[in-house]
């Protein structure tokens, strides 16, 4: 196939909708090609673009958290994922938690509706010619035919975990006399619905979980199967330990319903305190829907319905959606990528989101920014930019596009999915110890880096290319 006019991006997740919409925001026309309707994977429920399918978090809103950093830089580089995400926010205390299904939807609209926008529900089979400048976004679940196709031109296997979906339950079946509404340290608004356990009642949740039957995932190796270790599913935490959980999602501390007394009250706190507390979170805009924190499960959907009304509130829960399973993939991107996220043996070939190896719904936009840029500056005829480690958006790229870390890894098997973190930033000058400092300056570093990027792409490009 001989290369269009267009600029193409295979995959309309968030990576693949952030690359398309910076290469038109560049006066650029693009195909957008999304194999949806016309294929499923296993883990989505609907055919809009930008689909949130494991949960409907972004992570914290902090900028002295690395996601929450992650997205300042995104928003001061003017994405237009995360400006949406900050448009149908629900309220998640310090996280930014949108209304998933308000969320993709307008996007998939302003997409679909954009002069400079060709989108195309097809599925992309195999990969273009050589001269067409493509953005492979197809995401860790990407399609057989394509993924083979990958394997063909990279010379690798691709790498691979397993990941899993919450459930979901209305809002309306959770039983308030039992549960309590709060957020971790009274830190905002009472955001998430709690739901204690003595521990007796944790004891028996545990040995459900240990006893019940998992579905079978295509792929999936009950003993052997590798999981993504930032978003493990609940029946293998139970199986980590008696307190894995109680030290995870359903820690007790920082939670405490008024209803149990004086909270100041030492001896009162010490006898009243939960053992573990299952938290939900908002999951629409009116607040009917509410998803359970840290539950992905691999469970049969008999057993989600049963084990999971254990949970004190949860007795009489309608469950409007229940937790999936789905095989990730992902490329060995430190052999393969550059910092600018063009493929080494092919300058017009990017890819971008969680097919190259970070994790986390921010890092998938990231990619999708950086490789849209870059695709639309090759177009240009100009020179594609790396981003300074010193940002966090640099950092996680310089992470998965490292030739030495590919050499140790590859002696080790040990490359795996990462999500932003500030152990990926260079070191400042001069120790600070306390680590909220520690933090604050390495934003104060990053953002001034987006600063001058920002600045300098503005002043450079006759058509305004960053320009909001």
């Amino acid at each position: 196939m001989r290369p269009s006019p267009h600029l193409l991006v295979i995959g309309a997740g968030l990576a693949g909708s952030e690359a398309a919409w910076q290469i038109a925001r560049a006066g650029i026309p693009v195909k957008l090609i999304e194999m949806r309707p016309l294929r499923r994977s296993p883990a989505h429920h609907s055919n809009d673009f930008a689909e949130l399918v494991c949960s409907n978090s972004f992570g914290s809103h902090s900028s002295d958290r690395a996601s929450g950093l992650l997205k300042e830089e995104l928003r001061q580089l003017g994405s237009f994922i995360i400006k949406s995400a900050d448009k149908y926010s629900v309220p998640a205390g310090g996280a930014l938690a949108v209304d998933r299904s308000k969320f993709s939807q307008f996007i998939t609209e302003k997409i679909s509706k954009h002069p400079l926008i060709n989108v195309e529900r097809k599925e992309a089979k195999f990969l273009p010619h050589e001269d067409q400048i493509t953005v492979i976004a197809s995401g860790p679940l990407t399609s057989d035919d394509l993924a083979n196709d990958l394997r063909g031109f990279t010379g690798l296997e691709e790498c691979h975990f397993f990941d899993a979906a919450s459930p979901i339950v209305e809002g309306e079946s959770i039983d308030l006399s039992l549960a309590f509404k709060a957020s971790r340290y009274d830190k905002g608004d009472a955001d998430y619905i709690n739901c204690p356990m003595n521990k007796e009642q944790y004891l028996a949740f545990r040995a459900a979980l240990l006893n019940a039957e998992q579905a079978d995932v295509k792929g999936f190796d009950k003993e052997s199967a590798a999981f993504f270790e930032g978003c493990l599913p609940i029946e293998v935490l139970a199986k980590r330990g008696e307190d894995t959980m109680r030290y995870g999602p359903l820690k007790p501390i920082g939670l405490w319903d008024p209803r149990w007394g004086d909270l100041h009250n030492k001896e009162l706190r010490k006898a009243n305190r939960a053992y573990a507390i299952v938290q939900l979170r908002q999951e629409d805009k009116d607040g009917r829907l509410w998803n359970l924190v840290g539950f992905q499960t691999n469970l049969k959907w008999g057993e989600q319905k049963k084990i999971l009304r254990l949970i004190p509130g949860l007795k009489n829960a309608d469950f409007v959606r229940f937790g999936v399973m789905h095989r990730n993939t992902f490329l060995e991107s430190p052999k393969l990528l550059a910092p600018t996220l063009q493929f080494r043996k092919r300058s017009k070939l990017l890819a971008a989101g969680q097919i190259t190896g970070t994790e986390g719904y921010a890092a998938a936009v990231a990619g999708g920014w950086l490789a849209g840029t870059n695709a639309a500056l090759l177009a240009m005829n100009r020179e594609p930019i790396t981003l300074p480690k010193t940002t966090m958006i640099g950092a996680m790229i310089d992470f998965i596009s490292d030739l030495q870390l590919s050499e140790k890894t590859r002696r080790k098997n040990l490359f795996q999915p990462m999500p932003p973190n500030f152990g990926l930033l260079p070191e400042l000058n001069g120790r600070i110890r306390d680590k909220r400092c520690r933090y604050g300056a390495y934003r104060d570093r990053a953002l001034k880096e987006i600063k001058t990027i920002k600045e300098l792409m503005t002043i450079t490009d006759p058509i305004g290319f960053i320009k909001q």
